[in-house]
């Protein structure tokens, strides 16, 4: 049976409030749930930034929600030893209800360590490294690495009771095809279909056959048509370009620029705003007929409880 998920946005809403958030979504009908994990907004207007981890912990202890988290184990910001221990600690306290997916990153976010900032090559070949190092000291490993980054005699002694799920988190078929081979399922964002059947059959084609497909909603919904347009416009206009145009951004500021000529009506390409919540309905329904089994929804507007209730009264009880 499909999960029906809410993603909790960073970006977008204080830590104490999104919290909330998670919970009212739960109380709403919502099974699953998972979190960005960014150090930067993608626009000043956004506002907020809180740390995941911290906000993991409370949230799954605070829910009886499996959650996930997209990061960068190796992007820079995060050492994959470090991560290593904070997801098995997590899985240790909650076991069977954390997932993590992995993902190269963005400048935005990795390099305010001060490290280089690869190519996008490069990137994968320290993101496979990193999911090897985290996978064998989830094994109780000692282990020796000196590659992409080292590690140096590192053992965890509070090990997970099972290795927590990794997914690639892929936006391209490439990446869906080459990231099949060694993660344990696949995560990506809403596109048009006919991209997103092409980046499903990459990832089965590869070596997913069977295995999980997440799927991360971008939707705008509010009661008028004309509220969810501006909701959408004014948060996620910044959010609408490929990678290999935004990876390379290193403030909120060169985002807003990029998106200075984005119009309003740009955003039905990339979001799918509606007022319709039986619209709404039939989109997600499209989704699970790809063969994803667990869909999050990212109302990317601010109008979170009015978005919560709607769904959880006309469309999540059409999806169980």
């Amino acid at each position: 049976m499909a999960k029906i998920g809410y993603h909790a946005s960073h970006e977008q809403f204080a830590p104490e409030e999104l919290l909330e958030l998670a919970r009212h979504a739960e109380a709403a009908g919502f099974r699953a749930a998972m979190c960005s994990d960014h150090f930067h907004p993608w626009s000043r207007v956004q506002g907020h930034s809180g740390h995941a981890w911290c906000w993991l912990g409370a949230a799954l202890a605070s829910t009886a929600l499996p959650f996930g988290v997209v990061t960068a184990p190796a992007g820079g910001r995060y050492h994959p030893a470090v991560l290593a221990q904070a997801a098995a600690t997590l899985a240790r306290m909650f076991p069977q209800r954390f997932w993590m997916a992995a993902g190269t990153g963005e400048a935005l976010n990795e390099a305010v360590v001060g490290a280089p900032w690869p190519p996008k090559p490069a990137r994968n070949e320290r993101l496979r490294e990193a999911v090897e190092t985290m996978r064998a000291l989830w094994r109780g490993e000692e282990v020796n690495h000196h590659g992409s980054f080292a590690v140096e005699q590192a053992r965890l002694y509070t090990l997970p009771p099972a290795p927590p799920p990794v997914l690639v988190a892929a936006l391209t078929p490439e990446t869906a095809r080459w990231g099949a081979q060694w993660a344990d399922g696949l995560i990506t964002i809403s596109q048009p279909r006919d991209k997103l059947r092409k980046l499903v059959d990459a990832f089965r084609e590869g070596g997913g056959e069977g295995k999980p497909m997440h799927l991360q909603v971008k939707l705008s919904y509010a009661r008028e048509e004309a509220e969810a347009l501006q909701g959408a416009y004014e948060q996620w206009r910044t959010n609408v370009f490929p990678g290999e145009i935004s990876e390379d951004l290193r403030t909120p500021a060169q985002y807003e620029a990029l998106a200075r000529e984005v119009q309003p009506q740009d955003m039905y390409r990339f979001v799918r705003v509606s007022a319709d919540p039986g619209r709404h309905l039939g989109w997600l329904q499209d989704d699970l007929a790809l063969g994803f089994d667990h869909l999050y929804l990212h109302n990317v507007n601010r109008a979170q409880r009015e978005f919560v209730e709607a769904f959880g009264e006309r469309v999540l009880p059409e999806l169980r």
